[in-house]
């Protein structure tokens, strides 16, 4: 089932097309990695979605255009946290995220206990009970950065749109937070569509994935949505890198350039493919 649907999606500024005729179907329970170049329009595509910036083309979520949907109905249908989400001064933890359910409440109405309760679960859920009643000027980047993840989950959104969300993050919580926010996901059928530069969480956590290409802040357009294999395999040989991961025991590995291994790997055009037995090949 299709719940995400952009149909030729562009976005002109002056005789610049940032984003140039996207079209792209997202199923129920997919997380789809958005990859490719600073400029090439990532963000751009994110923007519109969370109605942000205009666009020619249509987008729908299950059924619905979010053109014709004003800013709380589409909040409902779609959570997007910004590379750089806004702090509002002197507020805690715990009342940021539970902004998450404000497109949910009545008009001028006010937080039950179910909404405090399902602060309380997803703040457990993700390791994060002990940041709860401190103020969002305290917290480290990473913490923010978790924070604002959150918030965003508690939209109880259909779709999630997520700018880099492991920005600012050491790479062990980055990798517990992309499996939380995956479970989270799909434990709920909902989608995910995630800019990420780290190839080592886009491999982890995705499903498939959109990518971009373009002239940085000139032009920019996006591949069909590919399966992960396909899609990794096509990303990394733009960027000329080849990479293996065990199938048994997940451990990534990126190939020095000009090994034995990276060598074969590229004229056999394999740029990224799972191994079942452990790797030894001597790096040359």
């Amino acid at each position: 089932m299709n719940l995400c649907v952009a149909k030729e999606v562009s976005v002109r500024v002056g005789e610049i097309s940032i984003l140039d005729n996207i079209s792209v179907s997202i199923e129920a329970g997919e997380w789809v990695s958005v990859v490719g170049p600073n400029g090439a329009g990532k963000t751009t595509l994110l923007s519109v979605m969370a109605g942000l910036r205009t666009a020619s083309g249509s987008i729908s979520i299950d059924g619905r255009d979010l053109k014709e949907l004003n800013p709380r109905e589409r909040a409902r249908l779609l959570a997007y946290v910004p590379q750089h989400p806004e702090i509002p001064p002197g507020m805690k933890v715990d009342s940021y995220v539970l902004l998450g359910r404000t497109p949910h409440l009545p008009f001028l109405g006010m937080e039950g206990p179910e909404d405090f309760r399902l602060v309380e679960q997803v703040l457990e859920q993700f390791d994060l009970s002990t940041l709860g009643q401190r103020t969002l000027e305290s917290l480290s980047g990473g913490e923010l950065q978790k924070v604002a993840v959150l918030t965003c989950l508690m939209r109880d959104a259909d779709v999630y749109a997520l700018d880099e969300p492991s920005a600012f993050i050491d790479i062990e919580d980055r990798i517990v937070l992309a499996r939380g926010i995956n479970r989270f996901v799909k434990s709920q059928g909902k989608s995910a569509l995630v800019v990420d530069h780290d190839i080592q969480l886009v491999d982890i956590v995705s499903d498939s994935l959109l990518i971009f290409s373009g002239q940085p802040g000139i032009s920019g357009t996006a591949s069909k949505l590919m399966n992960k294999e396909e899609g990794m395999n096509t990303f990394l040989q733009n960027l000329g890198v080849t990479y293996r991961r065990d199938i048994d025991t997940g451990r990534p590995r990126v190939n020095k350039t000009g090994s034995k291994l990276d060598r074969k790997q590229k004229d056999e055009k394999t740029y990224y493919y799972l191994t079942r037995e452990p790797q030894k090949a001597q790096q040359e």
